[in-house]
Formats: structure tokens, sequence, C-alpha cells
């Protein structure tokens, strides 16, 4: 099984969505290890509970490269092959994202390149669009920026406030990110320009 290395800030629902998929046989991988750099995030205490191998590395008070390293040590030492990022609310040093090259996911709610950076839904909502959803793409070097992998799109309904319209794109999101991770995994894509071209 290929291995994967989550990273997390908070609850974690994108990783919980991913590790159960990969219990029910639905995306062939293991979750090697599960990183915080938050001590109290639900998430880790949930990784915790599933029997999976987990670290919390402090990020408050570090500079970012010094604290990637620690990261990244950790990483290759579990043996992680693909980093998925899973509500990890800390930018990636340049540093780190060349020791993974194409092999850094990310999801963010919105279709990039729209609505980058916090509270996409609510800058969605306050645009008035008719429709969001979701993007999950390979992490470069700016925010929100690298190939699209998988989107998926939601209607914003009339009666939709920014936590309604949240709530679905989150049900999509726990979709596409294994669908993403099966589609990097595979090695069957090549990158054209900015775009992923599955074979």
């Amino acid at each position: 099984m290929r291995k994967l290395g989550i990273l997390l800030s908070g609850r974690g629902s994108n990783f919980i969505a991913i590790a159960d998929n990969i219990a029910r046989g639905a995306l062939a991988a293991e979750i090697a290890i599960v990183i915080s750099n938050q001590p109290d995030a639900p998430g880790i205490a949930v990784a915790h509970e599933r029997g999976l191998q987990t670290l919390v590395i402090p990020s408050k008070g570090r500079k970012r490269e010094e604290h990637d390293r620690d990261v990244v040590a950790a990483l290759q030492q579990a043996g992680a092959e693909l980093i998925i990022l899973a509500g990890y609310m800390r930018l990636l040093s340049p540093w780190f994202v060349k020791q993974f090259p194409q092999r850094i996911l990310n999801i963010h709610p919105s279709l990039l390149p729209a609505f980058p950076g916090l509270d996409a839904q609510q800058q969605a909502f306050e645009y008035g669009v008719r429709v969001s959803g979701c993007t999950v793409h390979f992490v470069d070097e700016h925010l929100d920026h690298g190939a699209i992998i998988v989107q998926r799109t939601v209607p914003v309904l009339p009666g939709d406030d920014a936590h309604a319209l949240a709530d679905r794109i989150l049900e999509q999101e726990h979709q596409a990110y294994s669908e993403a991770i099966a589609i990097a995994l595979s090695g069957r894509f090549r990158v054209e320009g900015r775009r992923i071209i599955v074979d």
C-alpha cells in the first residue's frame, strides 16, 4: 500500500473521510502518520483513537522553515509518499514543497482560482456567485495555486447562507479528496502547463 502523511490543524473532517474510505476499501492507501501543529487539534485525537501514528509538532513562535524541517523529517521517517493537507492552517515554505515535488495535495472550498485564502465560502456567498464548490490541487510555492486535480461544483441555493453553503461544499470535499488521492497515487497523469491530464 502507498503511504500517506496527513497534516492537520483542526477537526480533520477530510482526514476522517479519507481514513473511512481506506477502511472500507474504497481507496488503496494507508495512513503512515498524522501530524498536527496544534496540540489540541480534535483531528489528532481521532487519529490516536483509530490507532494511527500521531505526532504533534507545535508551530507557535517558530520560524516557518525551522518548523517545516521537523515536519519533513517526521514524514520521511514514516515513509510518507504523498502528503495530504487536511485543514492544515499553515503555509508551507518553498523548501518544504521542494522536498515533495507533485506529492503534496491540498483541498480548498472554492472553485479555484476564484476565492483563494481564508473564508472562501463567505467570499463566494458575498460575491453572489450562483455556483461554488471545491478544488483539490497540487501544492506549489504560492497560496492555493498549484495544478488542479479534481473540482466539484455546488449550486448556491436561494435560501443559503454561508454556513449552509459551506456544509454542502464539505460533503463534496469528502468525496473529491479521495478521488484526487487515487489519481495522484496511480501516476497515470501528466502535467501540461497548469492542466492535469489523466491517462
